[in-house]
């Protein structure tokens, strides 16, 4: 059951994650990728990267394996999401992170052929706002699953 008041409320939510990595980087490749690096802090840059792989540079050169990887993935997210959303409103909601940024960076792997990158911690590998959102959609949904698990294992002792 959707923690959600109708069905298309998180379709909205999806659809603004979506709007927010492709407005960050229409801004990046129409300010960022002419300079290329503009230093904000010591320990923060924005630094603008065409991203071929997938996270920490792993899979470069991967861009049409990562597609269908990526469109099974969602698939599977939306197959399974009556289950998903059982597990609370934090579970919902990191679907919907995760659904959101795997869109944005989606896009960009079909029609510029890379994922544009630009947030740069210097000590962590450069990434974007729709990687932002599925590295904590993930860590919500993993917590909630772990939570879940926990809970049947406690059950089960007490049989």
């Amino acid at each position: 059951m959707s923690p959600f008041k109708n069905k298309i409320t998180p379709i909205i939510y999806i659809l603004l994650i979506f709007a927010l990595d492709r407005k960050s980087k229409i801004w990046v490749l129409s300010y960022l990728k002419p300079k290329v690096n503009i230093d904000i802090l010591p320990f923060f840059k924005l630094t603008y990267v065409q991203n071929t792989g997938a996270a920490f540079g792993s899979f470069q050169n991967g861009n049409t394996i990562l597609i269908f990887v990526s469109i099974i993935i969602l698939f599977a997210l939306i197959k399974y999401r009556k289950e998903l959303f059982t597990l609370g409103k934090l579970a919902s909601w990191g679907w919907l992170f995760i659904i959101g940024g795997a869109l944005g960076n989606l896009y960009d792997r079909i029609f510029l052929g890379s994922v544009v990158d630009f947030i740069n911690f210097v000590v962590w590998p450069v990434f974007n706002v729709a990687d932002s959102f599925i590295t904590v959609g993930a860590i919500m949904l993993a917590l909630c699953i772990l939570k879940d698990e926990y809970k049947k294992i406690k059950s089960k002792k007490k049989e």
